[in-house]
C-alpha cells in the first residue's frame, strides 16, 4: 500500500477532505444559529416526499465510488474532481462563515414508513444550518462534470446519461425532503459549473502549451536536419 502511494502521490489530494470536515464541524460549533433564512415561493409549491431520501442517501455511495474509481483509473479526472469538490466546499464554508444561513422548511412528518424514519433520523443528526450554497449539490455536480471530462468515459454516452440522471435525482431529493431550498440547489449547481468551466479552460491551455512545445521541438529537429544536409 505504501509503495503504491509513493508511486501515485496525487492520491494524497484526497486528504484535504479531513481539512474540510474539521472546518465544517468547527463552523457548526462557532455559528450554531443562522442569521439569514433561505426561502422562496417555489419551496412552498414542492411537497414533502419521504421516498426521495433514497436518492439523497445515494450520494454517500455515488461520490466515494467515483473518487476511488478515478484515483485508480484516471489521474487527471481524480485531480479535477478533487479540485471541483474541495474548492467548492471551501468556498461554501467561507460563505457560511460570512453569511450564516439556514432553513425553516421542516415540518412534522406524519407518514410512518421506512423512508419517513430515515428522514427523521437525518433531521436529528443534520441541523438546518449552513445550507446555501448546497455542498450536497455542488459535490454531486462536480462528479458529473468529472465524468463528462474523463478520458475513461469519453466515448461512453450511456455513462454520461446515467450520471446526469443520478445528479438530477440527488439534487431533486434535497428539496423534496426539505433538506435544502431551491435557492441552495441553484447556487450549489452554479458554483460547480463555474469551477468546471475554469477547469476546462486550464486543461485547454495546458493542451495548447504542450502542442506549441511539440511544434517547436519538431521545427528544431527539422532545422538541424537541414543544417546537416547543407554542411554535407
Amino acid at each position: 500500500m505504501l509503495s503504491w502511494i509513493k508511486e501515485h502521490r496525487y492520491c494524497l489530494a484526497g486528504l484535504y477532505l479531513f481539512v474540510f470536515l474539521a472546518g465544517f464541524f468547527l463552523l457548526e460549533l462557532l455559528v450554531p444559529e443562522p442569521k439569514y433564512v433561505i426561502h422562496c415561493t417555489l419551496d412552498d409549491w414542492i411537497p414533502f416526499n419521504e421516498w426521495f431520501v433514497l436518492p439523497y442517501f445515494l450520494w454517500y455511495v455515488w461520490v466515494p465510488v467515483f473518487l476511488l474509481y478515478f484515483v485508480l483509473k484516471d489521474k487527471w479526472a481524480y485531480l479535477e474532481l478533487c479540485f471541483l469538490m474541495f474548492t467548492g466546499a471551501t468556498l461554501c464554508l467561507i460563505i457560511y462563515a460570512l453569511w450564516p444561513n439556514g432553513l425553516d422548511l421542516r415540518r412534522e412528518i406524519t407518514s410512518h414508513n421506512f423512508c419517513a424514519d430515515i428522514v427523521r433520523f437525518l433531521r436529528r443528526i443534520d441541523s438546518p444550518c449552513n445550507v446555501c450554497p448546497s455542498i450536497h449539490v455542488s459535490s454531486t455536480v462536480a462528479v458529473h462534470i468529472a465524468i463528462c471530462h474523463s478520458r475513461s468515459f469519453e466515448e461512453n454516452r450511456g455513462m454520461k446519461l446515467l450520471s446526469l440522471a443520478v445528479t438530477l435525482a440527488i439534487c431533486a431529493s434535497t428539496v423534496f425532503i426539505k433538506q435544502h431550498s431551491v435557492i441552495d440547489v441553484f447556487w450549489g449547481w452554479l458554483l460547480s459549473c463555474v469551477l468546471g468551466m475554469g477547469s476546462a479552460w486550464y486543461r485547454q491551455k495546458q493542451v495548447c502549451s504542450a502542442y506549441k512545445v511539440r511544434k517547436s521541438e519538431r521545427t528544431l529537429i527539422e532545422t538541424e536536419n537541414i543544417n546537416k544536409i547543407v554542411r554535407k
